[in-house]
């Protein structure tokens, strides 16, 4: 990665990171009431039965709530448990189970550990970002897991990254491994960006 890019992203997170903590409770729980209806017309319109999702920190667009209920209706959700060496092991939702810190302090599922491969078997992938742009490009927190994740993938699904509103940008700083999304949630909207991934 270049010093520019490296500089230009970290300052982009930073002003992102600030912006997500000022806003107030009851934001949040509205956050998560409209993610968890957008989620849920996403999961209608594709037909999505075996789903990834993530637990989300504090200061995201909450998801917990989505997936608690997607759960209940029957759908295969697999959570993120981020690995030591820049994997992703995956664990199935159950009802009521326990959520633990995982090694960046982020909420990560308590279960019976499946292997980065469980993934591929997902017919939608929802994953964090701090911003995504128009053309599709998604700028993460940089840490590498869901890049990762998402260039091995053989045949890889729709994926969708959760953001607020305010993170859809006209462009966002990339590098050649990172990985364009094909459409973003927020708690208001749905939006399709990139051709469906192959």
């Amino acid at each position: 990665m270049t010093d520019g890019i490296d500089d230009a992203k970290r300052a982009l997170r930073a002003d992102l990171r600030e912006r997500r903590q000022q806003r107030s409770e009851a934001m949040r729980t509205a956050d998560a009431a409209g993610v968890k209806a957008q989620l849920d017309a996403l999961i209608a319109r594709t037909g999505a039965r075996s789903i990834s999702c993530f637990l989300s920190a504090p200061t995201e667009p909450g998801t917990h709530e989505f997936v608690a209920d997607a759960v209940e209706r029957g759908i295969r959700v697999l959570l993120p448990i981020t690995r030591a060496d820049g994997l992703l092991d995956w664990v199935v939702a159950e009802p009521g189970a326990d959520i633990a810190e995982g090694l960046f302090g982020m909420p990560e599922p308590v279960g019976e550990v499946l292997s980065p491969l469980a993934v591929n078997d997902v017919d939608l992938l929802v994953i964090p970002a701090a911003a995504v742009d128009r053309t599709g490009m998604r700028l993460g927190w940089g840490r590498g897991y869901f890049d990762k994740t998402l260039g091995s993938m053989q045949h890889c699904p729709p994926v969708y990254a959760v953001v607020f509103d305010t993170e859809l940008l006209d462009e966002v700083p990339r590098d050649l491994h990172d990985q364009p999304v094909t459409g973003v949630v927020t708690p208001t909207r749905t939006v399709d960006l990139a051709s469906p991934r192959r």
